[in-house]
């Protein structure tokens, strides 16, 4: 039995070009009606839908929100699909494989580009295998699958990114490379178990074989660009030859390498812990990419980890690989809370979480081949998010927006806040409080993020999460800067899924409305 509906609706392509017509295919039986659209909450478009795809007019560049009775999707309209990334995964290229489920997940949640996990012969020898081998962990590839994949991922409107590490080669490469290796004090090389060992990634012979094997993967699979995958150790070594080296600043040699050789190519490079965040960002690469790992542990660490890696980025989009391990020792239900309340973290800091792929699988090891299949209620879950961070794009990544909490909350301030009649609030992730920020967009529209960790008994964001409490009713309350009488919006993912105005009254120089009950994460926006 599937654990997606029988009745849905999907994008063709997971982005779209300004432009460019746009379908969405209607899957199952549905009643003929009125498709609608709307752009943050305001109706924009309408089709009367009978038959086959919902054909909607081009639109101008935003997220939009689609509904048909009580079918939802989201459409993503972007002249420069670089400058977000929803990253997905596959990770298994047998002769066999369906491909059908892969796109259906790039449709489904609007992934713009898709990583393509171990799909190499070696970690030192890209193309080495043929057409079919088994890679160094002995899972069975065949290069006809891989390319397939690659052209049906780009037919969903999304980017295939082959995985390479940049600097490890297994035992029977290792003659080759051991004079370029990175050792410890004692003077053994370092390495990942028996497995790997690790060497200089600046190496001047090793950049020209790294790069001449990613130019040959282009062309042989048709790659659209690369992950460029590190371990997160070591930080400084001695090489073979006595030679110091700052591995950061390898990185970034790198990274330029890979840049030259592959100048249109879509590059990714892993930040494994946050290192070395703030010298690969401002390369010539597409992405700040981060994997938390201890002692980035509670959903305060992921924000401010994300807060930081946009401000390193200079606009470029972040994303960070927060595998979700709660799925392998928590019932579905609670590690979907998990789910959300780390999404909501991210998300309302301007990051995005490589989470979901295949056809039903999800992230919860740094080994993607053991994976986790989705259940249903999860299932549910990232299609509502997805379609909510697609719909909502600008109020929640844009690279203008501005934390603004300091200068607008709290008594001293007066200009903006909400209170709650049960639970207090915190600027920070408190367990047991409302979670909030304010955001300020560039039109002057501003943003409230509201998270409810009230009735939790800690902020971790990977670990088994209970049902959110009540925090009681919530009073929102705004100075006016003049004698306009803005509107007051607000969504939710779990909810109505769009921006929805509430009734709101005067009080003096103040605007007062009263909230919807907040469940795990609301967005309210203040403002025309």
């Amino acid at each position: 039995m599937s654990i997606y509906p029988s009745r849905e609706l999907l994008p063709r392509r997971a982005s779209f070009r300004p432009g460019e017509p746009i379908g969405i295919e209607v899957r199952g039986k549905v009643a003929p009606g009125i498709a609608r659209v709307f752009h943050l909450g305001d109706p924009v478009a309408e089709v009367d839908w009978q038959s086959g795809d919902v054909e909607l007019p081009a639109l101008p560049e935003g997220g939009y929100g689609v509904e048909l009775g009580d079918l939802g999707t989201a459409i993503d309209v972007a002249a420069d699909s670089r400058s977000r990334l929803r990253y997905g995964f596959v990770a298994s290229y047998a002769p066999d494989k369906d491909l059908a489920g892969v796109t259906d997940t790039v449709r489904r949640l609007h992934l713009n580009a898709v990583q393509f996990y171990d799909w190499a012969y070696r970690h030192a020898d890209l193309m080495g295998g043929g057409e079919e081998y088994r890679d160094a962990l002995d899972q069975p590839i065949a290069l006809s699958t891989v390319r397939a994949l690659a052209k049906a991922v780009q037919a969903a409107g999304s980017r295939a990114l082959g995985y390479a590490a940049v600097y490890a080669a297994g035992p029977k490469e290792w003659d080759r490379w051991k004079h370029r290796a990175l050792l410890t004090a004692s003077g053994v090389p370092y390495a990942l178990g028996d497995f790997l060992y690790i060497l200089d990634p600046a190496a001047p012979d090793w950049l020209e074989h790294f790069t001449a094997d990613l130019v040959n993967s282009t062309a042989s699979i048709g790659f659209d660009g690369y992950h460029l995958d590190q371990y997160g150790y070591p930080k400084r070594a001695s090489r073979s030859d006595g030679v110091a080296i700052d591995v950061g600043a390898s990185f970034v040699t790198l990274i330029k390498a890979a840049r030259d050789a592959l100048p249109d190519a879509h590059l990714v490079f892993n930040n494994v812990n946050d290192f070395p965040t703030r010298r690969t960002a401002a390369t010539r690469q597409d992405a700040v990419y981060i994997e938390p790992w201890a002692p980035q542990l509670t959903l305060q660490a992921l924000a401010d980890t994300a807060t930081l890696a946009r401000a390193h980025g200079g606009g470029k989009p972040v994303v960070l690989a927060a595998y979700q391990h709660v799925y392998d020792k928590a019932p579905a239900a609670e590690a979907d809370r998990a789910t959300a309340l780390t999404m909501a973290a991210l998300y309302s800091h301007g990051g995005t979480q490589l989470l979901a792929g295949e056809a039903d699988r999800l992230l919860c090891d740094p080994y993607y081949v053991r994976n986790h299949v989705i259940e249903p209620s999860t299932a549910a879950l990232l299609k509502r998010w997805y379609d909510f961070l697609v719909a909502h794009d600008e109020l929640l990544m844009p690279p203008e927006l501005t934390d603004v909490t300091n200068a607008y909350a709290g008594p001293y301030n007066g200009d903006l806040d909400v209170s709650f009649s049960g639970a207090e609030l915190s600027e920070t992730a408190g367990a047991g409080k409302v979670w909030r920020r304010i955001v300020a967009a560039t039109d002057g529209r501003l943003v409230i993020h509201l998270i409810n960790l009230v009735g939790q008994p800690d902020t971790l964001w990977d670990a088994p999460r209970t049902a959110p409490a009540d925090p009681g009713t919530a009073t929102l309350r705004y100075r006016r800067p003049g004698t306009a009488v803005p509107r007051v919006m607000v969504a939710d993912p779990d909810g109505a899924g769009r921006l929805v105005e509430v009734p709101s009254r005067l009080d003096g120089d103040y605007l007062v409305a009263e909230l919807p009950a907040l469940a795990v994460w609301q967005v309210v926006v203040v403002g025309t």
